[in-house]
C-alpha cells in the first residue's frame, strides 16, 4: 500500500498528444505535453493543401507531414476529429480519406489513436457542444495561457489543438481523474479554467 510520502515521490507520468482536425484544403494540428493533470502547448499549426490540385498529392502531403510531426515530437497518442455528418457525400469521402491517411501515419509508428466527434470536442473544452470555433479558440487560449500574439489566425489550428485537449480530458477521467455532475460544478471547482467575458 502506498503511503502519502511514497505517492508524492512517484514520478508524474508524461505523455505527448497529437491532435488533428482533418481537412483537404487546410488541416489543423496541435501538440500538447501532458504532465499528470497539467497541459503544456508544444506546437500548433496548419498544413495548407489547397495549392495542390490533385487529391492523391494532397493525401501524400498529409501522410508525409503527419510522419514529420511524429518524428519531431514523438507523440504517444493521436486524437483526431471525426468527419462531421451532414456535409455532401463527396466532401465526406474526401475528409474520410484525410482522416484515414493521418491514422495510417500514426499506425506506422505504432501509435494508438482515438476519434472524437466535433460536438464532443466542443463540449469537452467549452461545456457547449454547439460552441463556435472562436469560442473553442478563446477557451484553449485561456486554459493553456497562450499569449494573444501566438494565437493562429487560422482556426483549423485551434481545432486540431482542441482534439488533443479533449483527449487529455477524456483520458484523464478514465484513469482516475475527477468527473463532474455538471458544467456548473466544474466551474465552481475550477474557477481559473473558465474565461470571463
Amino acid at each position: 500500500m502506498l503511503t502519502k510520502k511514497m505517492a508524492e515521490k512517484k514520478p508524474v507520468q508524461e505523455r505527448i498528444i497529437l491532435g488533428i482536425d482533418p481537412g483537404t484544403s487546410v488541416m489543423g494540428y496541435g501538440i500538447i505535453m501532458a504532465k499528470g493533470k497539467k497541459m503544456e502547448l508544444m506546437r500548433m499549426g496548419v498544413i495548407r493543401l489547397s495549392k495542390y490540385p490533385d487529391h492523391a498529392v494532397k493525401m501524400k502531403k498529409i501522410f508525409d507531414r503527419v510522419c514529420q510531426l511524429i518524428e519531431e515530437f514523438s507523440p504517444d497518442e493521436l486524437a483526431i476529429e471525426a468527419p462531421f455528418f451532414g456535409k455532401n457525400v463527396q466532401s465526406m469521402l474526401k475528409l474520410g480519406r484525410a482522416q484515414g491517411v493521418s491514422i495510417a501515419a500514426a499506425l506506422r509508428y505504432d501509435m494508438s489513436y482515438v476519434e472524437y466527434a466535433p460536438r464532443k470536442i466542443k463540449q469537452s473544452i467549452t461545456g457547449n457542444g454547439n460552441a463556435s470555433k472562436e469560442q473553442v479558440a478563446a477557451m484553449l487560449q485561456s486554459t493553456l495561457n497562450i499569449p494573444a500574439e501566438n494565437m493562429p489566425k487560422d482556426l483549423d489550428a485551434t481545432d486540431g489543438l482542441g482534439a488533443a485537449v479533449c483527449h487529455f480530458y477524456q483520458s484523464s477521467n478514465t484513469v482516475g481523474g475527477k468527473s463532474y455532475a455538471s458544467w456548473k460544478s466544474f466551474i465552481n471547482e475550477n474557477p481559473t479554467r473558465a474565461s470571463k467575458k
